[in-house]
């Protein structure tokens, strides 16, 4: 992989989606957020996500992004994977389009791809997303999100 490949393949290229945009967001995260270093993301649907999670993590079901850091950073930092459907539930639950969701994942798995893990890292990989998605002009991150949705079922 090199920086010349596309950073985002499609498994069937939806209608209604900015595809440029995304592209252009890809290639910022490359250059700014991971330094230069590729990456590729695959967007797919429900069904290879949950494939994905079940034979790679032993998670039988579906999630919305998947990281899978190389072992060669010589070859890039690695590959995510993103559910659009997942991606489309959550921007309407979120109130946003979808590929500010989808670039929303996106800057999430890299952050991941870097080597930061939002479960045991004291709050590093957070205070990253936070940071990114002002530069970005994103709006809620998916960390934040599990935050406020956790707060939310504990007050319940």
């Amino acid at each position: 992989m090199n920086s010349e490949d596309p950073l985002i393949t499609y498994r069937r290229k939806p209608a209604r989606l900015d595809i440029r945009k995304l592209e252009k967001f890809a290639a910022a995260l490359r250059d700014r957020v991971a330094g230069g270093q590729v990456f590729h993301c695959l967007i797919t649907g429900d069904a290879e996500l949950r494939r994905l999670n079940r034979d790679f993590l032993s998670k039988d079901y579906a999630t919305d992004v998947l990281s899978f850091p190389s072992a060669d950073r010589a070859a890039g930092v690695g590959d995510l994977a993103i559910s659009l459907g997942r991606a489309r539930s959550q921007a309407r639950e979120w109130g946003h389009s979808l590929e500010t969701e989808v670039q929303i994942l996106m800057l999430h798995g890299v952050l991941h791809l870097l080597g930061m893990d939002h479960e045991s890292d004291s709050g590093r990989m957070r205070r990253a997303e936070i940071k990114w998605r002002k530069v970005f002009g994103l709006p809620t991150g998916v960390i934040e999100r599990a935050l406020i949705e956790r707060a939310g079922a504990g007050a319940a």
